[in-house]
């Protein structure tokens, strides 16, 4: 399916957002400032697959293989909005710091 030019920016905008929040309230129910950074890469890798996630060890040649094609064969408009979500992350993260520095405590 073909991308316009109206649709890739929002679908990042979303994508930011969305783990932006995510990683927001993670990070302040678990105290844990990247949580949400070291978690997303996981996520990601569940987005693009299309292996269940019992074949990584049942499986783990095919699956792995099957990995590294689908991710090498990822279009840009994808590498893009998945980096948009990697990025929310990582801001949701820095603003947390932020925040507990200045003294807000949350939860």
């Amino acid at each position: 399916m073909q991308m316009t030019i109206f649709t890739l920016p929002i679908s990042m905008l979303l994508f930011f957002v969305l783990f932006f929040g995510i990683g927001f309230i993670l990070n302040m129910l678990l105290r844990m400032s990247w949580v949400m950074a070291i978690i997303y890469p996981i996520i990601s890798i569940l987005i693009v697959d299309q292996v269940r996630f019992i074949e990584y060890f049942n499986n783990s040649k095919h699956a792995f293989t099957d990995l590294g094609t689908r991710l090498a064969n990822l279009a840009l408009a994808d590498i893009l909005i998945l980096s948009s979500g990697l990025a929310g992350t990582i801001v949701a993260g820095i603003t947390i710091k932020m925040l507990r520095n200045r003294g807000y405590r949350m939860f």
